[in-house]
């Protein structure tokens, strides 16, 4: 089966209360999901606003993938709690995701 999608995810930046903030906003056309991310600069290295920019915005990009994840992970338990066998639908119910931090 052939399948395409086209999501959109605009990604902003900003300075507020010191900090460079980031949000990434992705359009599924179905739903709508926000990453938001934040660099702080310590006060004894230089001030390199693109450093902050990259930080902000992969930690904002790293809180999308997560959230997808996350609704990918309920997703498949939903489906194998509907299943109509009283069991699970395929065994392994997917991959399990690597522990971070």
């Amino acid at each position: 089966m052939d399948h395409t999608e086209k999501w959109k995810i605009d990604l902003y930046l900003f300075e507020e209360e010191g900090a460079t903030k980031a949000r990434a906003v992705l359009d599924t056309a179905t739903t709508q999901f926000t990453g938001h991310g934040d660099a702080h600069r310590n006060p004894v290295d230089p001030d390199v606003p693109a450093i902050g920019d990259e930080l902000a915005a992969g930690r904002a990009l790293d809180d999308l993938g997560r959230q997808l994840l996350d609704t990918a992970r309920h997703d498949i338990e939903d489906i194998d709690a509907v299943a109509s066998s009283g069991r699970s639908a395929r065994p392994g119910a997917g991959w399990p995701a690597p522990d971070r931090m």
